[in-house]
């Protein structure tokens, strides 16, 4: 792709319907400035209409739904101020994280732990080398394409579904997912596709969890958010 091509996917605006769904209905929940500002203080207000469009775009459109998704991500982006993963990990964060690759038989870092430390390119290229569509260690397939978005979008494989249902090339322009439209499209459309409005409908707030952390990391945190979110959108908050 030449360089003008690469400008044009970057600010190209996103199809306004997703070729897996049908358009979305009017939707029935839609943050107020003072909702948004009240769930997500330290986040840049601009934020809030992509974030409305793409939750009537992807059927979360009840205070349930709603209540279940802004609680999720903004947990996992640290109340939307955070679109790209930290990997500045120590030693120690690398074996707690990922114990059955950085973490000796003593239950202290290895020695590949203790190299990478504090080298978050570096972690990256590692820890996801081989994996997701991605490339080996040297081809920085797993930096380049490390978590973006408001739901932490991983791999060439995720960034390609993602851009495949969206009519957008975030292959070759991954850095599209930092800005806020698509940051909340890439969540949106993670969310839709694990069947997460139906396990928000059941109240099956842990089970979203495990979806999309493959286990409970941040459930306290997470379930804050929730409360605080289902007092907000009732008009309790």
């Amino acid at each position: 792709m030449s360089f003008l091509q690469a400008l044009a996917v970057l600010f190209r605006k996103p199809d306004p319907t997703p070729s897996i769904m049908e358009e979305a209905a009017p939707v029935a929940v839609s943050l107020t400035e003072k909702q948004f500002s009240t769930l997500f203080p330290k986040a840049n207000p601009m934020i809030r209409a992509p974030l409305n469009r793409v939750m009537a775009r992807y059927k979360i459109d009840s205070p349930v739904r709603a209540a279940a998704f802004l609680a999720q991500i903004g947990h996992e982006s640290a109340g939307l101020t955070l679109v790209v993963e930290n990997l500045n990990y120590s030693a120690e964060g690398l074996a707690a994280t990922w114990p059955s690759r950085y973490r000796g038989t003593s239950g202290a870092p290895n020695a590949l732990a203790q190299n990478l430390a504090r080298k978050p390119e570096a972690i990256a290229n590692n820890t996801y080398a081989n994996r997701i569509g991605n490339g080996d260690e040297a081809s920085g397939d797993g930096w380049k394409f490390r978590g973006r978005g408001f739901m932490q979008t991983t791999g060439r494989a995720n960034y390609a579904k993602l851009g495949a249902a969206v009519g957008t090339n975030f292959t070759a322009v991954p850095e599209l997912l930092e800005q806020p439209e698509y940051a909340a499209i890439s969540a949106a459309f993670f969310w839709h596709s694990n069947g997460l409005n139906e396990l928000a409908d059941a109240g099956e707030f842990d089970q979203i969890t495990r979806k999309i952390n493959g286990g409970t990391h941040g459930t306290a945190d997470r379930r804050l958010r929730w409360e605080k979110a289902k007092q907000v959108l009732n008009g309790n908050g």
